[in-house]
């Protein structure tokens, strides 16, 4: 029992693209692209924090009113 040659992995590599296809690895790439890149910003404003310098607010999601004629902006309220 030895390791895998080249061969072993390429076999390995053409199945999992007949498989899961290029398009959905190219989104799963980018998705683990962007998670790395957010956990290393999540990092880098802990250690910004842990040091007393202030760090950036992170940005939320609907904060920007453009003023699309698309978009519609209600507010949720609560039965009494």
């Amino acid at each position: 029992m030895g390791s895998f040659s080249i061969w072993h992995w390429l076999i390995v590599l053409v199945v999992v693209v007949l498989i899961f296809g290029t398009k959905k690895l190219k989104n799963i790439g980018s998705d683990l692209g962007g998670a790395v890149k957010g956990f290393k910003d999540g990092v880098r404003d802990g250690n910004a924090a842990a040091d007393g310098t202030p760090a950036t607010p992170p940005q939320q999601v609907g904060a920007n009113k453009t003023g699309d004629a698309n978009t519609v902006d209600v507010e949720a309220k609560h039965k009494s």
